[in-house]
């Protein structure tokens, strides 16, 4: 199939969701290739905890496996490999399959951020690394009220993203995210599982990966690699959970009842983005039990 026009598909949704198996499907039969939104999968060695299902993967596959964990890989960079990726792929005749619930990823890409030319400031970021979430977005709520007050509650409760925004402030006052004319004709599918049916997925990841995939496993590597504990638990989620237990902070019940509030929790945040993505313009197919996507993909790209 020759895919022109720019066209590209966006599979997004909540943890859990299916979002790679479906992924997969699509570029099976559309001739496609997959590149990934999630802001931890680009990260070598965390595979168990971010999902990468790399044996799911019968297709190629982009911005998997592409960073170091011991660096900073900001939202920047993310955008100008996955803008190199998807321009591949098109050229190649391709169909770009966008997959992940990383909202803010999807978002800089499909909408054609505008991301400031601003340098890290190294000294700065330092003397705002001691503080807690909530005197940073204290700073930034001073800072520029406009800003602190379109932050959804995933933005506010994230310190590497709030030292950034802080970061940018210092050296442009006006900053915001300004979006430019955008690159790619996108059919966005969500996918709509349920609340109580991802919860139940969710549970059952959690002791898979605990009992199956060894995890523990995978965050003791890490650590013996030379990540700090400090550095895993700003990763979050099982990262950050895992850490706590093998530092022997809470116990082995504790670890799993925290991370699986937090995986929930995640979840809904996830949610929330994509509901605020939708209110800002964006035009979300939201996919119910039984609705065939393949059907949906196929009349958009016949539309010319």
């Amino acid at each position: 199939m020759n895919h022109d026009n720019n066209k590209i598909i966006v599979i997004l949704g909540p943890t859990a969701s299916g979002k790679t198996k479906l992924a997969v499907e699509l570029a099976n039969k559309f001739n496609g290739e997959i590149v990934s939104a999630d802001s931890r999968q680009v990260y070598r060695g965390m595979d168990v905890g971010t999902g990468k299902d790399l044996a799911e993967y019968d297709v190629p596959y982009h911005l998997i496996d592409v960073a170091s964990p011991r660096k900073q890989f900001d939202l920047a960079k993310y955008q100008k490999l996955a803008f190199a990726a998807i321009d591949g792929i098109l050229a190649r005749g391709k169909l770009p399959i966008l997959a992940g619930g990383s909202g803010l990823y999807l978002q800089a890409v499909v909408d054609n951020y505008k991301l400031a030319n601003i340098k890290r400031n190294l000294a700065l970021r330092k003397q705002l690394g001691k503080l807690n979430a909530q005197r940073l977005l204290s700073k930034l709520e001073k800072l520029s009220p406009k800003l602190a007050a379109r932050l959804n509650h995933s933005d506010k409760n994230n310190k590497r993203r709030l030292v950034r925004y802080l970061e940018l402030l210092e050296q442009d006052k006006s900053f915001k995210n300004k979006t430019g004319r955008k690159k790619y004709n996108a059919l966005i599918i969500g996918l709509d599982v349920g609340r109580e049916v991802l919860k139940q997925r969710i549970a059952r990841r959690l002791i898979k990966r605990l009992k199956e995939q060894n995890m523990i496993g995978e965050v003791e590597s890490l650590h013996a690699q030379g990540l700090s504990w400090k550095r895993l638990e700003d990763f979050g989620l099982e990262y950050k959970f895992i850490s706590l237990y093998l530092e022997k902070k809470m116990d082995y019940g504790e670890m799993v009842e925290r991370l699986n509030l937090a995986s929930n929790q995640f979840a809904k945040r996830q949610l929330t983005w994509f509901k605020r993505w939708e209110r800002q313009g964006a035009k979300i197919h939201w996919l119910k039990k039984g609705q065939d996507a393949s059907a949906m993909v196929e009349k958009f790209l016949k539309q010319t």
